[in-house]
This record gives structure tokens, sequence and C-alpha cells, in this order.
């Protein structure tokens, strides 16, 4: 089904915040772009990176100290796809476009593949955010977890808000080894044809993969004085504190009690223009945390990233305020936790709720 937003909403909304944004950046002759604080912060990430590699692999030191660089190798290389990659596949880092498509391989460097993600996240998940059966972002773990009334209800979902954090964090081991090809080769993601790839994508598919594997996989193996059982404990608590830190962002941000999963009538239209639709389904946390926003990469303001993901993340905590007053001014919600821990005891609630046998109305 072709979903079609209402482009006759009556609010003006978008119009006016786009209007205020842009006069924000022109009177105060500030690019949209990175800034110097924005390519430090890249520095120090995509740096760290090989720096946290080399001591892993030829530092020579004990298990336990070892074991704690893999979960900070892990984190980082989920910051790097925050910050970095993230940016990147956007276009929203650099206004030159070679510097944005050199960035985006970070992604592929840490396991993933940039171009699917485009496909997945910049096209099908920013144009359909939480309409079930459109937005794939929301399944997580298909017949596992339910986020939504339209997904199956299942009777092992009644401990999903004890178990999902688990499969937060195993899901960069699925990404790596699993996702990327899946949505890759499949036809349609949600109801968005997905058959025309370009031949260059497909080499670039097995070439990376084959290079994280290589590097992550065979030359630990063969570097390190380790049996093959402690890099497997090893390489899963690295991907495990990947996983969680990915997963927990993006679920703060779509899947709490104040964002709705709405769904379009019989004849695929939905209720609400796509700005609106935007803040209905999305919803900030954190937003006087300079902590939250250096690592988060900006998605603890997920509402302007919807609404303006040609900025770079290092300028939303400064365009947020225009935001949520223009969103007040039009009497349209602004979903804002105010802290990481508010948040996630919101999506707490919600995977409860979604998982009770008897589903409770509110």
């Amino acid at each position: 089904m072709h979903l079609k937003f209402n482009r006759k909403s009556p609010s003006g909304f978008y119009a006016e915040v786009k209007r205020e944004v842009e006069d924000y950046f022109t009177s105060n002759s500030i690019s949209r772009n990175a800034n110097t604080s924005m390519v430090l912060k890249t520095v120090l990430f995509l740096g760290g990176l090989p720096i946290l590699y080399c001591l892993i692999v030829f530092g020579q030191f004990s298990l336990g100290v070892t074991f704690g660089l893999t979960i900070l190798i892990g984190m980082c290389q989920a910051f790097i796809g925050f910050n970095v990659a993230h940016d990147a596949i956007h276009g929203s880092y650099s206004s030159n476009q070679r510097v944005n498509k050199l960035l985006s391989y970070s992604f592929n460097v840490i396991g993933a593949n940039a171009y699917v993600w485009k496909i997945t996240h910049n096209v099908v998940h920013h144009t359909y955010t939480n309409i079930p059966g459109h937005d794939e972002d929301l399944d997580v773990a298909p017949g596992l977890l339910r986020l939504s009334r339209l997904e199956e209800k299942k009777p092992i979902m009644q401990y999903q808000h004890i178990y999902a954090f688990l499969l937060y964090g195993l899901a960069s081991l699925s990404w790596v080894f699993r996702k990327d090809f899946v949505k890759f080769f499949q036809s349609k993601i949600g109801h968005t044809d997905n058959t025309d790839h370009p031949r260059n994508e497909y080499y670039k598919l097995f070439f990376f993969k084959a290079v994280y594997y290589t590097l992550f996989i065979v030359v630990p193996l063969i570097v390190m004085d380790i049996t093959w059982w402690q890099f497997v404990i090893g390489f899963v608590a690295m991907h495990l504190a990947e996983g969680l830190v990915l997963g927990l962002v993006f679920q703060l941000a779509h899947a709490v009690e104040e964002t709705d999963f709405p769904e379009p009538d019989e004849e695929g239209s939905m209720e609400e223009s796509w700005a609106v639709h935007q803040m209905h389904t999305t919803a900030n946390f954190s937003r006087n945390s300079k902590t939250a926003a250096f690592l988060c990469g900006g998605l603890n303001y997920q509402i302007e990233h919807h609404l303006f993901a040609n900025i770079c993340h290092i300028h939303y905590p400064a365009i947020s305020g225009i935001v949520e007053r223009v969103a007040h001014k039009h009497g349209i919600p602004y979903h804002d936790n105010a802290t990481f821990y508010d948040a996630l005891c919101s999506h707490y609630r919600i995977l409860k709720k979604m998982g009770q046998k008897e589903e409770v109305l509110a």
C-alpha cells in the first residue's frame, strides 16, 4: 500500500519552523554543517577506534584489562555510528558531498553498511516513522518484541520488558552477520521497493564485510595469545556493549509512552501532514545534558533530527528551543523526557504494557 500524508493539513507549523530555523543560521552567519567542535569530536571517535584496536590486539595486557578495552571499543563503534556516520550518510556533515561520502564509509568500517542504512533509515524510517508494516525499524526482533497494537501478541511477550534489553545487545551481532545481507536482498523494505541496486554496491557489501571479519576475527585469533573461547567471550561482549548503546538510543526516541504508532485509513491516507506526523511519533530526551548530546550524536534531539536531517546534529541544541516554541504555538505536541532515566522508564512501561496478556486501554 502506498501511503499519502495529508497535504491539506491546516497547520502552518512546518513552514514557520523552517523559516525560523533558516533565520537562525542566516542572522548568526552560521553554517548548517559541521563546525570546529564537530570536527574535533570526529577526530576523537575515529582516532579512538584504531588506538583501542591496537591496544587490544597488540597490547599484551591482562585478560581483565583486555576485556575492559573490548567493552570500550564496542561503545566507541556505536559513538562513531551516532556522531560521524549518521550525519555523513544524511549528507549533513559537510556541504561537500565527497566529504560526506568518505565519512559514510566509517559505517562500513564498524561492520555495518552505509548503502543499506541509507535505504532503511534515510528513506523508509524518516518517511514512515512508527507506521506499522512500513517502518521496519519497529521490527527489532519480530516474534519476540511487540511495540504497537497491530503486531501479533504471543505468550512469551509478557516477559519482553525483561528480555528486551538483551535483544538490543544482540542487535549489533545481527547487524554484522545477518541484517545487512537480508535487507540488501529482500525485494521490499516495508512497502518500499528494494530491487534496483547499483552494481558496485554488491561489491562494497561483501568487500567491507570481509574487511571487518578479517580485522575483528581473523587478525585477533592469529595475533593474540588467547584461546578461541576467550576470543568468543570478548567478541560477543564487544557487540553486546555496542548493540545495547545503539538499541537504547534509538528506542528511547520512538518507543516511549508519549509517541504514537498511527495507522493509515483504508485508502492509505494518513491523518496528519508529514511534519506533524513526525512530532507525534518522535521524542527527545536529556536535552539539558551536554554529555548526552556529545555521545549520542544529537539523537537525543530526535525531533529536530527528523525535521531537519539535512542539518548537522551539532546545531540541534541551539534550534530545539525554536522547534519547541513553534510547536506549542500551533498546538502540536513536543515530546521531551527530561533525562535518560525518565525515557528509559517510559520505554520499560511501554514494553510491559504491550506484552500484557490482557491489554489495558489507556
